[in-house]
């Protein structure tokens, strides 16, 4: 399944159970028309699997997701970016994502609408100004870097009334999602670079 990082609205989490190692989200989503069990939704950016559809739409996160991702310190009540998986004929908005998170992140700094994040190093190297970054599900384009990981994305007032960004503030944190095609020019460059040194 693909996103495009267009955000379609916020959901609200109205429960949340766990039993033996899985963690099940009750999530009100802005829209369950044509939505089956079995259908891929993002939430905040990390893609999961519908397993009821009533008033709300239960997702199963297993330990391995609440470690790599934001959504362990989700509650009752909480909102969250919602996307649906893209369909045929869909306009891609955004840039492709495929719900994978890399890495968590933390906000360092918001000043009116420019948010500057802290990633870590290890992912430094597929962050670069004017490139592609998903940050909670959003498709962003990176503004300024440092080159160890800190970036500065610029919010749009329509991102910040559709989407859960304009209520994160120093220190909160947020799931990162690099573009899949700078991951792979960087990691094919690395490889052509150390063959030549070989």
């Amino acid at each position: 399944m693909m996103f495009t990082g267009i955000v379609q609205g916020r959901g609200r989490i109205q429960s949340l159970e766990r039993k033996g190692n899985i963690t099940t989200l009750g999530i009100e989503i802005p829209s369950k028309e044509g939505l089956e069990i079995g259908g891929s939704v993002s939430i905040d950016g990390v893609c999961l699997t519908a397993t009821s559809i009533k008033n709300e739409v239960t997702f199963d996160l297993i330990p391995e997701t609440l470690k790599r991702t934001t959504l362990g310190e989700l509650n009752v009540g909480s909102d969250v970016n919602v996307e649906r998986a893209m369909r045929m004929g869909d306009e891609l908005g955004g840039h492709i994502l495929s719900g994978h998170i890399i890495s968590t992140a933390q906000i360092k700094s918001v000043v009116n609408q420019d948010y500057k994040i802290i990633a870590p190093l290890h992912i430094a190297e597929f962050i670069h100004e004017k490139g592609y970054i998903a940050v909670d599900g959003i498709s962003l384009t990176v503004g300024k870097t440092d080159g160890e990981g800190g970036f500065e994305v610029h919010i749009i007032p329509e991102t910040l009334r559709l989407t859960t960004l304009g209520s994160k503030t120093s220190g909160s944190s947020v799931n990162i999602e690099i573009d899949a095609m700078t991951q792979t020019v960087v990691e094919t460059v690395k490889r052509v670079m150390a063959s030549k040194e070989v």
